[in-house]
């Protein structure tokens, strides 16, 4: 499945390098089919390497996915740069009136 990210995302070079097909958002725009809008709300401290988990395990179907990366705007990230958190992810505030056809929610201990 072709599933569209976020430009510069550093995941992609790791599943690009797996052979999974990541697509941006010019070329899925092009496409005639309706992408599944799912929301990852990330809460792993190691946020790259549960990305790229999870876009692995999405790879995996025939489906288009648009995936919108959340964190949350109360809690600081320790293992993560803000910089990083910036231009990658959204907040609830961000996303609170977009409509999603799923949500992963990872587990951390928070």
């Amino acid at each position: 499945m072709p599933i569209k990210v976020i430009k510069n995302l550093p995941a992609i070079t790791k599943l690009a390098q797996e052979n999974i097909f990541v697509m941006d958002t010019e070329r899925a725009e092009n496409q005639q089919i309706r992408p599944l809008q799912i929301l990852l709300v990330n809460l792993m401290p190691t946020k790259e390497v549960t990305e790229t988990q999870i876009l692995r395990a999405l790879s995996n179907s025939p489906l288009q996915v648009n995936l919108t990366l959340l964190h949350t705007a109360s809690r600081k990230a320790k293992n993560t740069d803000e910089q990083y958190l910036e231009t990658f992810y959204r907040t609830f505030d961000e996303v609170k009136d977009q409509f999603f056809d799923g949500m992963i929610i990872t587990g951390a201990p928070v």
